[in-house]
């Protein structure tokens, strides 16, 4: 797949022009299947240390921008946005991550 979109003397970089047609593509094809309810689910749990039900944002933000592949902040407010209890500044993950879920067709 990366050889389709390498320049012909390989630099390391993808340009974005050759990247968003070929990961359309993918993301059309369905090549890499979507991550199971069960599983987003376990991955919040590992991150609720105490096993409390829930993160709050400040855990959340944290672990987004601190830990792997850091998010943007943009994209961080946008999971925020989406996932946050406003009442009570919880991530409630159980209620969360079946909006995280693509249905299956």
């Amino acid at each position: 797949m990366l050889a389709e979109v390498e320049e012909e003397e390989p630099t390391g970089y993808i340009r974005f022009e050759k990247f968003l047609p070929m990961m359309t593509k993918v993301l059309i094809d369905r090549k890499y299947r979507p991550i199971p309810e069960d599983v987003l689910l376990r991955a919040f749990e590992v991150l609720d240390q105490d096993k409390k039900g829930y993160l709050t944002k400040e855990e959340l933000t944290k672990y987004m921008t601190e830990e792997g592949e850091p998010f943007t902040q943009e994209e961080v407010e946008e999971m925020l946005s989406a996932a946050v209890d406003p009442d009570k500044n919880t991530i409630l993950y159980k209620d969360f991550v079946p909006m995280m879920v693509l249905e299956e067709h």
